[in-house]
């Protein structure tokens, strides 16, 4: 199973990141589901910016957590590479 470190942008032009298995459910659960972030369900829609893919959960988490400290324009940059 490989994990995948997503960037969403929400409806207020706010940025979300978080980590997953499967992109298009989470997706879906973000907005339209009860199970989305609680972040996320105050601002839908929410769209996808950027996946990258990592091997196992821990280097995902790790790259999440790294995103997260960066300031806006350094996310969006984050967000404009290429895989």
């Amino acid at each position: 199973m490989s994990w995948t470190v997503y960037m969403l942008r929400c409806n207020d032009d706010t940025l979300y990141t978080g980590v997953c298995t499967d992109i298009e459910r989470r997706l879906f659960e973000h907005n339209q589901s009860k199970r989305g972030a609680k972040y996320t369900r105050s601002r839908r829609p929410v769209t996808l910016l950027a996946t990258r893919p990592f091997p196992d959960r821990s280097t995902a988490c790790k790259e999440e957590s790294r995103i997260k400290r960066l300031n806006r324009s350094q996310k969006i940059a984050w967000a404009n590479q290429d895989p």
